[in-house]
């Protein structure tokens, strides 16, 4: 597979297609297009985040960049460093959800928000050219280390009106964390410490050894759940290597599913805070519902926690989120960040005076089902075949902000092309999976 360059980061399997030189080239480019300035740094925990990190570094002096290294840590502390030091920019060494033998490059800006699609495409013309700004001796740039991040980053959870720490630490919560070995590990069980809570900790040991697939998906977390239950937690949470990500699960052993992650952050906001919100055109219609139980508006962006990010800025949304188990808090930083939302999570529980199990019951119900077109077998390419389906429905209003997203009254069917490989992406959600399924069969029917 080769290099993997979007909004998402520039990301590929070290010794392979990531490598020291291409480190080097959009290193440079970045420091290059903020014309010097400070940077604040850290990484996950993988094996490879060590080298990758002393490559990144250097070149930063090598253009001028004042570098604050802040260690393994999670990418919303990178975020909350950005903006502690008043710094020009940020970088993440993560590859998120991909198995260890990848790492990559995230790119924040000095408002502490992943680059735009401008901002990166300025970037990558840079690094194209090669035409960077290396500096004499006496001008490349400094390093120091910021040892208090995560602590710094735990205080502004803490300091949020809305989290009370007295009030949960009288609920006595047992709580179970399962971090796969990332940068999580030693960030979230300080944070429920902090809060009174008791915890048990699976795989928080920062070493880069992942002991499941990282992704936090259900096949991949059984031991988490059986756990959960067979300890008598009151909850259980999971976060990606990067700890961006939280998946929940109650007291039962049942997962509360990824998209109801953000619907219980959007629940407690909207309790607090009255506003609109704001996620991606792939999430749960459950976002819709609990949104317009306040009377507000749920706003849509492409799919991007950056989009997400400046359609949230721009309707002013008090709070936002992807479905993927992202909790976007505009009061902390424009990023998606676990440990605000295990906070938010504690906090609505320990208000309601309910197990987390009563409360996921009283939350919309949906499910999602998730296919793909291979555009071999049919012979064209993904933007025909996305015009095909806008015309076909077009008396349905077909959302074509990215892709074509197709609203029925009894759920929707989104079409996406991957940036990735020869296909066309297929999320639809209905009552049940099995609708989902047939919903999307019968527009891909008829579209064949």
């Amino acid at each position: 597979m080769s290099l993997m360059i979007s909004v998402s980061g520039i990301r590929g399997i070290f010794g392979s297609h990531l490598n020291p030189q291409n480190l080097v080239t959009f290193t440079a480019a970045y420091g290059t297009w903020l014309d010097g300035g400070t940077v604040v740094v850290g990484r996950d925990s993988r094996v490879t985040g060590q080298i990758c990190e002393d490559i990144v570094c250097a070149t930063l002096q090598s253009v001028g960049c004042n570098v604050i290294k802040v260690g393994i840590a999670p990418t919303p502390t990178v975020a909350m460093g950005v903006l502690k030091h008043k710094a020009d920019g940020g970088i993440i060494l993560t590859a998120s959800h991909n198995p260890e033998q990848w790492n990559a490059l995230k790119l924040l800006n000095g408002k502490s928000e992943f680059l735009d699609a401008n901002q990166g495409k300025a970037v990558l013309e840079i690094a194209e050219k090669g035409d960077f700004s290396y500096k004499m001796f006496d001008e490349i740039g400094q390093i120091s280390t910021d040892d208090e991040a995560i602590e710094y980053h735990i205080e502004k959870v803490l300091e949020l009106p809305y989290i009370d720490t007295e009030v949960i630490k009288q609920q006595k919560f047992s709580v179970a964390v399962d971090a796969v070995n990332g940068a999580g590990s030693i960030a979230l069980p300080k944070l429920l410490e902090r809060l009174g809570v008791r915890v048990h900790k699976l795989h928080c040991e920062p070493n880069g050894i992942f002991p499941h697939n990282p992704e936090p998906l259900p096949e991949h977390l059984t031991e988490i759940c059986e756990f959960v239950m067979k300890s008598r937690c009151d909850l259980g949470v999971v976060t990606d290597p990067d700890a961006d990500r939280l998946a929940l699960v109650d007291e039962n052993g049942r997962l509360f599913g990824e998209e109801y992650t953000q619907v219980a952050a959007f629940d407690f906001m909207l309790g607090k805070t009255p506003g609109d919100t704001a996620t991606n055109l792939s999430s749960s219609r459950a976002a819709d519902d609990i949104t317009r139980k306040y009377g507000k508006t749920c706003h849509r962006a492409a799919v991007g926690e950056i989009n997400v990010v400046k359609v949230m800025q721009e309707k002013g949304a008090v709070i936002s989120g992807e479905g993927n188990g992202g909790v976007i808090n505009p009061d902390l930083h424009p990023g998606r960040d676990a440990l605000v939302g295990t906070a938010m999570i504690l906090q609505h529980l320990a208000e309601l005076g309910m197990k987390a199990s009563v409360y996921r019951d009283t939350l919309p119900d949906y499910e999602m089902s998730k296919q793909k077109i291979e555009l071999s077998k049919l012979g064209t390419d993904a933007d025909s075949l996305l015009e095909k389906v806008a015309d076909l429905y077009s008396d349905q209003n077909p959302n074509k902000t990215d892709g074509v997203k197709i609203d029925f009254e009894d759920g929707w069917v989104h079409f996406r092309k991957s940036n990735t490989e020869p296909i066309v992406r297929v999320y639809s959600e209905a009552k049940t999976t099995d609708e989902a399924k047939i919903l999307a069969q019968n527009l891909i029917s008829s579209i064949q």
